[in-house]
């Protein structure tokens, strides 16, 4: 009689194949739903401004800094997945939060108010309008690459009105994802990561130097290096960006359904003219989507359940996104310059954009110099977009400015417009190139004033907290109603979400770092030693 062998049941291979489904179903639920909020933070870590920095790292010093490039992308990558956290747990951006933790803090609220909270709004407002800056300027001298006819004033007129025009169309803001504009920024980064793909296939880069870049070494500490790598440092981190990843954070990707009684359905009326829909565009903000109140024990955050599904997704799109597009297009700028400039043997002192192109079109091609244009181009308009929308969140989260998020666009667009129009006007190529790396100190300056509260606030077991549900016993028949509602209501008990202590450590060291970089940059300028 042979012997019986036992084969694997119907059972166990269901059993087997299980992890796989499970996930490929997270993956296929991130990609529809989740993906989006990582995409549109990415873009403000390669700006314009970032192109002129890593311009400079790489043809001053070859691929010796890419490991800056790296560790400002690290840094990016916590400080954006704090902002996250905030967003997804307490259903509040970081500058409401600043708002309500300074509007009545103290037994002297006008104090806290005229010392901290409105001097907190000015910088902000000055990150945005220095952001906004850049990317005018980073705009305009791409569509006069590709159109060298076009004056640089009349390629800041032209991007300015034509991200007006697209922004006028639709509020990213709602309390549900709009998907059109996360599609709108994602095809842009695609554009551009494409775009520096193809630039550096063309070049003669010498890898194995290139993967060197990213082990530190004494090129930090050469002359200038230091410098340099402190403002990569700050081109990389920005301000906006974290406020806009906190708003975005508190949207229901997972269309979670809060329990609550049926209600009677409401009829919706929609605008059926032009002049109407027109007219909508122009109205302020009404009071019920703005946050109300006064101070955090007012206010309760999400649900377990939102949480639940929306913090780890949230995380891992910020550092997929952050990591494999950001990171890599920074460096792949870094290494063009290296390899047009440091390999070649061209000697350019603190080379820009403009040297870039220059450059690249008498070693690889007229071709090559459109597609460096396209790629300045779709990054420039990309973070246009982002920026414009971070000083909305900006304005109403700090003072609850209640203007229609057009009119508050404009504003917005204006202030960042009019300096740059009257410097290309005046003074040409030199003098956007000088404005350009201005507005990278300024926000660099202000970046630590908006890291504390968001490590502050995210360290705090009061505001990280949620309410954790009551379990629920089973009851008996005969019991009555009231019985069963005092087991479904919510407990006293919360669940903490709130940093470790090695994540404070971490997040407060950062800000020390980037403050002692700004004071050496200060310092290193009054002295005249700076690039």
């Amino acid at each position: 009689m042979s012997p019986v062998t036992s084969q694997p049941t119907s059972l166990d291979s269901m059993s087997d194949t299980r992890p796989t489904r499970t996930w490929a179903k997270e993956a296929w639920i991130h990609i529809t739903k989740h993906l989006g909020v990582g995409v549109i933070c990415s873009v403000a870590y390669f700006d314009p401004g970032n192109w002129g920095v890593d311009l400079q790292a790489g043809s001053d010093y070859g691929y010796k800094l890419l490991f800056v490039v790296l560790l400002a992308g690290l840094f990016a990558v916590f400080l954006q997945s704090l902002a996250c956290k905030l967003g997804v747990v307490t259903g509040l951006n970081l500058a409401s939060h600043c708002r309500l933790l300074f509007h009545n803090r103290s037994r002297h609220p006008a104090l806290c108010r005229w010392l901290i909270l409105y001097p907190l709004y000015v910088l902000s407002e000055v990150a945005i309008i220095s952001t906004d800056l850049a990317e005018l300027l980073g705009s305009a001298i791409a569509l006069n690459l590709l159109f060298p006819k076009l004056p640089l004033w009349g390629g800041a007129l032209l991007t300015a009105f034509d991200v007006l025009l697209i922004l006028a169309c639709s509020d990213p803001l709602h309390s549900r994802p709009v998907r059109s504009f996360e599609f709108l920024i994602g095809i842009l980064v695609l554009i551009v990561l494409v775009c520096m793909c193809i630039l550096v296939s063309k070049l003669q880069v010498e890898w194995g130097d290139a993967f060197k870049g990213f082990i530190p070494s004494g090129a930090l500490f050469q002359h200038g290096g230091l410098y340099t790598s402190v403002g990569i440092l700050g081109a990389t981190v920005m301000p906006h960006s974290l406020f806009l990843g906190s708003a975005l954070a508190t949207q229901d990707r997972a269309f979670v359904k809060p329990v609550s009684l049926p209600v009677a359905p409401t009829r919706v009326v929609r605008p059926n003219s032009f002049r109407e829909q027109l007219l909508k565009l122009f109205r302020p903000v009404h009071a019920d989507t703005l946050d109300e109140f006064e101070t955090h024990a007012d206010r309760s955050n999400n649900s377990i359940s939102f949480v639940k599904a929306h913090l780890h997704h949230a995380i891992v799109d910020i550092v997929v996104n952050l990591l494999g597009v950001a990171v890599v297009i920074n460096a792949l700028i870094l290494i063009l310059a290296s390899s047009v400039f440091h390999e070649t043997g061209v000697k350019v002192t603190n080379a820009d954009i403009y040297d870039a192109y220059s450059v690249l079109v008498s070693v690889v091609g007229r071709g090559a110099g459109v597609i460096f244009a396209l790629a300045l181009l779709c990054c420039g308009q990309s973070a246009s977009l982002v920026a414009t929308v971070a000083g909305q969140i900006v304005s109403e989260g700090f003072i609850r400015w209640r203007v229609s998020p057009l009119v508050r666009r404009l504003v917005t667009r204006l202030l960042g417009l009019i300096p740059s129009v009257a410097v290309a006007v005046t003074i040409g190529r030199s003098g956007v190139n000088t404005m350009l790396v201005a507005s990278q100190v300024v926000l660099s300056i202000t970046l630590p004033f908006i890291i504390f509260p968001l490590v502050w606030l995210t360290s705090s077991r009061t505001v990280m907290r949620v309410r954790a549900p009551t379990p629920v016993v089973p009851v008996q028949k005969e019991t009555d109603l009231a019985e069963v509602e005092k087991q479904d209501a919510p407990g006293d008990e919360y669940l903490d979400f709130s940093n470790s202590w090695v994540i404070t450590v971490i997040g407060y060291a950062i800000c020390a770092l980037i403050l002692a970089a700004n004071c050496y940059v200060i310092i290193t300028l009054i002295l005249g030693e700076g690039n």
